[in-house]
């Protein structure tokens, strides 16, 4: 958690596999992965991996329920909003998503 802003989204292997074995003990830090991967993708305008993202943020959405407690981090809300911000045009990704 302290080195969530660390976390290369590029990593997609790794942190995919990694946020899948953690989900159930540690949705946050699942959760954190996950947006690190969405990032990634719609940062680097990586079209190839929006439908991956969009399935990311849809795990992102099943888990917010399960965090308690998010710190320093955005709920699930505030951060979709703050991707629509960030991203309007990416029509792609979007039209992937139920968000």
């Amino acid at each position: 958690m302290a080195r969530a802003d660390e976390l290369d989204g590029n990593s997609y292997h790794t942190l995919s596999t990694t946020a899948d074995a953690i989900e159930a003990e540690h949705p946050l830090s699942a959760t954190l992965m996950r947006r690190a991967m969405i990032e990634d993708s719609l940062d680097g305008a990586k079209s190839k991996r929006y439908r991956h993202a969009a399935r990311h943020l849809e795990e992102c959405q099943s888990c917010d329920a399960a965090i308690e407690d998010h710190g320093d981090a955005p709920t699930h809300a505030e951060f979709v909003t703050a991707l629509k911000e960030k991203h309007p045009r990416k029509h792609g990704f979007w039209r992937l998503t139920n968000q």
